[in-house]
């Protein structure tokens, strides 16, 4: 059983998975959190893509700090480790996952959008990490996934002086890699969604899985990792199928 703050449906081959809780602006309780975790844990066989977005006015506006109580250091420890647990099943769960973003994508919101491969953003979003105004230190993996999104020096700025960017300028700096008109930000999503569940298993594999580990590797080893990777790809049944397909015409170039 989920809780009540997390919602799933299945259109065709995708899974779409909602933030419930608009009268909190979609803020992440502990509760909330777990449910992703158990989502992304168990996707249903079939499914080839998955999306993520949020009830209301706002994807998330981070962690719900109303539900803060006192902990001590280790405590502290396994509530932050509860969230990269959590995170880490989407980021490296067994599909490409989409991020539908609107409103604030603030705090732990921008934490759990990062996990993700793909964000899209409407126009009304905008991006935060308020953590360094409150006097406290990012805990859900931002300090990980952000800076190799948008580099170290921006994620600094952010928490040093509270800036906060705009849909557009998070687009220009690689906060999502889509900006379209509000409401239009579930059906963008659908399109690529349908295309990435298109794709070889093996390549979407690769693309969750390896890249990432072949960006934190140096370049002997990530290039190793590489040939590797493009070895048992080219393998594949499928791989070889397509391959086939292309060379005979029946797939369209790119740019057709």
């Amino acid at each position: 059983m989920l809780p009540a703050t997390i919602h799933t449906e299945i259109r065709d081959n995708i899974l779409i998975v909602k933030l419930n809780r608009p009268e909190k602006r979609n803020a992440l309780n502990d509760e909330t959190v777990l449910g992703i975790e158990q989502v992304f844990s168990d996707i249903p066989a079939g499914i080839g893509c998955a999306i993520i977005y949020g009830e209301g006015d706002h994807f998330s506006a981070g962690l719900d700090l109303s539900a803060l109580t006192e902990r001590d250091a280790v405590q502290g420890l396994h509530h932050s480790r509860m969230w990269h647990r959590a995170l880490d099943r989407v980021q490296f769960g067994t599909v490409p996952v989409i991020a539908v973003l609107h409103g604030a994508c603030v705090g732990g919101g921008l934490e759990l959008a990062s996990a993700c491969h793909i964000r899209v953003a409407e126009t009304s979003t905008f991006y935060a990490l308020p953590e360094g105004q409150r006097g406290i230190f990012v805990g859900g993996g931002a300090s990980v996934r952000v800076p190799k999104l948008i580099g170290m020096a921006r994620m600094t700025d952010m928490m040093l002086t509270g800036r906060v960017y705009r849909a557009d300028e998070g687009e220009r700096i690689g906060l999502s890699q889509y900006v379209v008109e509000a409401g239009q930000g579930l059906e963008h999503a659908l399109t690529l969604a349908k295309k990435i569940a298109w794709n070889a298993g093996m390549t979407n594999y690769a693309l969750m899985h390896v890249l990432p580990r072949i960006v934190d590797s140096g370049q002997t080893e990530g290039l190793l990792i590489e040939s590797l990777m493009a070895a048992i790809a080219q393998q594949a049944p499928e791989a070889k199928a397509r391959l086939h397909d292309f060379l005979a015409g029946r797939t369209p170039k790119v740019g057709q």
